[in-house]
C-alpha cells in the first residue's frame, strides 16, 4: 500500500512530466515493429520510378524577410493572426496542433508577453491555459487585474515539440509578428515573462535574474514613441522556485504602479 505522501509526491512528479511535455509512456530500448511481425516492411521502390524532390524549404533570411513584410501588412489584430495563419517560415507550424496567438483584453494598458505555448495551449489555442496559467492569473489577481484588463501573448506562437527551448531561427521568424502586435495593442506597460521573451525583446544578454525588476524603453525600428517595459520571472518557473515568488510579487506591484503613474 503507497502512504499517502509517496502518493502525493508521485502525482506532483506525473503532473510535472505533463506539463514538461512527456505525454506519453515509452520503453527502456526500442522495440523493431518490423521482426516483431506487426508492421508489415515497406515494398521496395522500383528500380525506374522517378526521384522525387522535396520542396525547398525558407532560408533563415527568407523567413523573416517574409514575416516582416508580412507583419507590416497586417493593419488591425485580426489581419495579423489571419497573416500568421498563412505563414509557413517557422518549422513549429508543421508539428502544433494550433496557432496561439492571444488572449485578454487587446485594449487594456497591460501587455504580458510569455516564451512559448505548452501542451494545454496548444490544444486549446489560447496562451496561458495550463498550470502556469493559473499561476499567472492568481499573480494578475493580486494587484486588481485579470483577462478583462490585460493582454497576454507570445514570442512563439506554436508550440516547441516537447516544450523544448526555442531555436534562433524559430523566434527570428516570429519576432516581426511579436513586434507588430505590441504596436497594435500599444499598451502602456510591457511585461516580459521570463528569459527568452525579455531577452529577444530587449535585445539584451543578460539572464532573467538580471534582467527581472528593472524599466526599460521598448520600442520597435516602426513605433513612434517607446513602452515602459518591465522583465520578470515566467510562471512556470516560480512554481519550480516558490521562494522567488516574492520577487515576481514585488514586480507586478512595480507595474501596477507604473500603469498608475502613466494613466
Amino acid at each position: 500500500m503507497i502512504r499517502r505522501d509517496a502518493r502525493s509526491e508521485a502525482l506532483a512528479q506525473l503532473a510535472w512530466q505533463l506539463e514538461a511535455g512527456a505525454d506519453e509512456a515509452i520503453a527502456e530500448a526500442p522495440v523493431d515493429r518490423y521482426a516483431a511481425g506487426r508492421v508489415p516492411a515497406p515494398a521496395a521502390a522500383p528500380a525506374e520510378a522517378p526521384s522525387r524532390t522535396a520542396a525547398p524549404l525558407l532560408t533563415a533570411g527568407d523567413a523573416a524577410a517574409t514575416a516582416r513584410e508580412a507583419a507590416a501588412a497586417a493593419a488591425d489584430l485580426p489581419a495579423l493572426r489571419a497573416a500568421l495563419e498563412r505563414f509557413e517560415g517557422c518549422a513549429l507550424k508543421s508539428t502544433a496542433t494550433n496557432l496561439v496567438f492571444g488572449d485578454g483584453n487587446p485594449a487594456a494598458p497591460l501587455m504580458l508577453i510569455g516564451e512559448a505555448p505548452g501542451r494545454d495551449e496548444d490544444r486549446e489555442g489560447l496562451p496561458f491555459v495550463g498550470v502556469s496559467g493559473r499561476m499567472l492569473d492568481v499573480m494578475l489577481g493580486h494587484i486588481g487585474f485579470d483577462r478583462t484588463s490585460a493582454y497576454i501573448t507570445n514570442i512563439l506562437f506554436w508550440r516547441p515539440p516537447g516544450n523544448r527551448q526555442p531555436t534562433s531561427p524559430e523566434i527570428a521568424a516570429c519576432l516581426p509578428f511579436v513586434e507588430r502586435h505590441i504596436e497594435l495593442v500599444a499598451p502602456r506597460v510591457l511585461v516580459l515573462l521570463g528569459g527568452a521573451s525579455a531577452k529577444t525583446l530587449l535585445a539584451r544578454a543578460e539572464g532573467i535574474t538580471k534582467l527581472r525588476g528593472r524599466w526599460f524603453d521598448y520600442q520597435s525600428a516602426t513605433m513612434v514613441a517607446p513602452i515602459a517595459c518591465l522583465a520578470t520571472f515566467h510562471p512556470a518557473y516560480l512554481l519550480r522556485q516558490p521562494a522567488h515568488k516574492r520577487y515576481a510579487w514585488r514586480d507586478f506591484l512595480s507595474a501596477k504602479a507604473k500603469i498608475n503613474e502613466l494613466s
